[in-house]
């Protein structure tokens, strides 16, 4: 027998927000076929339930993450439906970017309710059955490290993902809980795909990237995957970057 810690997920359930599209889902179908049962959660049931037509066993709730009661309810059924809980994937999240003259408090009091406040809202919801071994994965940014214009607000949420990231890690290391995150560069996503449509834009994005692509989900799921299961054991309080190089300049 090999002395080190694989990737196999069986026998874990793995909850992942914002499993509808983008990032979360492929995160949730890469879960699934490392052999977790995944919950999926989201906004949308019909997005929600085409995602997991293409799972294994697993349990979509439908939830608005910004409602004071998501949380509650995101665990609850999960523990219902499986009895325990070891993965919490926070993938959910939103980008208005605006010129910060022109960007109302509304804006900025959002992003900031879906990016930050919800996922530690559901991650306090969900602490007392991740123990003793459990991951917690944040879904930071680039945007969490260097800076972009017109995007304030959301550097500013992501930011404040990173250094809860390493906050929770030096908190919950002591009980057995990892604590980390992943930090995507630019990746072909919905939320971003209207951007994309400018070629200018695209360009420039690849000329920025010094692997020469923009990312797609395939390459932000393995990471998770990775960091869900014991070959990540070691591994507390860290925000992994994949971004083809982008924050390396």
């Amino acid at each position: 027998m090999t002395r080190f810690p694989g990737f196999d997920l069986g026998g874990r359930v793995a909850v992942v927000t914002g499993a509808s599209s983008g990032i979360g889902a492929a995160i949730a179908e890469a879960l699934s076929h490392a052999g977790a049962r995944v919950v999926l959660t989201g906004r949308d049931e019909t997005r929600l339930r085409r995602v997991a037509d293409h799972l294994g066993e697993h349990r979509v709730v439908t939830a608005d993450l910004a409602d004071d009661d998501a949380a509650g309810t995101i665990v609850a059924e999960t523990l219902g439906a499986f009895g325990a809980l070891n993965v919490l994937v926070h993938s959910a999240g939103i980008f208005w970017p605006k010129p910060f003259a022109e960007a109302p408090l509304s804006d900025f009091d959002e992003q900031f309710r879906v990016n930050v406040r919800a996922p530690y809202a559901l991650t306090q919801a969900a602490l007392p059955h991740l123990r003793p071994d459990g991951s917690v994965i944040f879904i930071s940014s680039i945007a969490g490290r260097v800076g972009f214009p017109s995007s304030t607000a959301y550097c500013g949420t992501k930011g404040a993902v990173e250094l809860m990231t390493k906050s929770l890690a030096m908190e919950l290391a002591p009980i057995g809980i990892r604590v980390n995150a992943i930090a995507p560069g630019n990746i072909h996503t919905p939320m971003n795909e209207r951007f994309f449509e400018s070629e200018d834009y695209n360009r420039s994005m690849i000329e920025r990237t010094p692997f020469g692509r923009v990312g797609v989900v395939e390459d932000i799921a393995p990471a998770a995957v990775f960091l869900a299961s014991d070959a990540a054991r070691y591994i507390h309080g860290e925000s992994i970057l994949v971004d083809g190089g982008w924050a390396a300049q």
